[in-house]
């Protein structure tokens, strides 16, 4: 069997979601299985294992509705992809397109920095869901990252077809990771992700009103009109703007973080809640089902929108004991999720495909 998966989404300086999803999946199903990556652009392999790679167009080229016609000439039986846009048109292999959430159905909102045009696009594409259904439908499987996401593709009927959890994963800890941690002094919090409507940083931002003596740590590339606008929302002082972190400190600072907190009204996995727990970081994040099924009973949950609750979750880690409950807890349940176990469950699906 010939397995190709479709890395062209992996970036070339630093991971996002989409490129560190890519590159963990990878990764894991080569040491199961052999494995071709189709890349668009050799830079990529920077942020990936080595492993046999062929090149084929961008998926955001005008050629992406013809690309199955690119990736015929590689003769594999199945093809992973971790999008649902990889055009299928004279496809001569089996398929598995990737759905990560539906965020953007209930939360209409697009990114603030679109032009008027793209955003009122944005908008009706959202409305119906045909489109959706048209693109799933074309593949043979679709996986996705989360059973609260499986759920909801099945309650809209989006897909005949099979559906297979293939979750996201927190990279291994660092070797010099301690296996206790102890309660940090300093009172800090760490937010990582993006600034969009549906991410609620807002209510973070309020929240600091009624922590005096806490930071909290924006990590993201941030635009110059959201940090004026979440200033403005936050006492003097109390946040701090890192406009972009590497892997190290991104790390370092979780190690001597007091949480990480999220307010996100909607997510299809929560990536950054395992990495933290994996550390030993307990989390504080908002009370809707994803958050359920990734933070278990090891995080601490509050009403996104409001910035009170969101304050009285976090000061229960004042409490030493708590604290140290609560970090116990994290690696715990960090440790239910793994790419070798989620590469185990793509293998799976990828062999049924094949034997068909």
């Amino acid at each position: 069997m010939k397995i190709v998966v479709d890395c062209r989404y992996v970036r070339t300086d630093q991971h996002d979601g989409i490129s560190r999803y890519t590159a963990g999946v990878v990764e894991a199903l080569s040491r199961k299985h052999p494995v071709t990556m189709l890349i668009s652009d050799e830079r990529q392999l920077t942020l990936l294992p080595e492993l046999p790679w062929a090149l084929a167009s961008g998926p955001t080229s005008a050629r992406e509705p013809l690309v199955a016609m690119q990736v015929n000439r590689l003769e594999p039986d199945v093809v992973f992809t971790p999008m649902q846009t990889m055009g299928t048109f004279g496809r001569r292999y089996k398929l598995v397109k990737t759905l990560h959430d539906l965020i953007y159905y209930r939360n209409r909102t697009p990114p603030r920095d679109l032009n008027p045009a793209i955003r009122l696009l944005w908008r009706l594409y959202h409305l119906a869901w045909w489109p959706q259904r048209l693109l799933l439908n074309r593949a043979d499987a679709v996986a996705t990252v989360s059973e609260t996401t499986k759920h909801l593709i099945e309650q809209h009927r989006l897909t005949k077809r099979p559906i297979v959890v293939v979750g996201n994963a927190p990279d291994p800890a660092p070797a010099t990771a301690p296996v206790v941690r102890e309660m940090p002094a300093d009172r800090e919090l760490v937010y990582m992700g993006s600034f969009m409507p549906y991410k609620n940083v807002e209510t973070l931002a309020r929240s600091l009103h009624e922590l005096p003596g806490y930071r909290l740590h924006l990590l993201s590339r941030i635009s110059s009109a959201d940090r004026e606008r979440l200033a403005a929302l936050a006492p003097e002082g109390a946040l701090v703007v890192h406009d972009g972190t590497g892997e190290d400190d991104y790390l370092a600072l979780l190690e001597t973080a007091t949480a990480l907190v999220t307010a996100s009204l909607d997510e299809g996995f929560g990536l950054p809640l395992v990495e933290a727990m994996s550390l030993g970081t307990p989390v504080v994040v908002s009370d809707i089902p994803i958050f359920r099924e990734i933070g278990g009973e090891a995080a601490l949950y509050a009403t996104a929108t409001d910035p009170a609750a969101v304050a009285s979750a976090i000061r229960r880690l004042e409490d030493p004991a708590e604290w140290a409950r609560r970090s116990t807890a994290s690696r715990a349940q960090a440790a239910r999720f793994s790419w070798e176990r989620s590469a185990s469950a793509l293998l799976e699906t990828l062999e049924g495909l094949a034997g068909h």
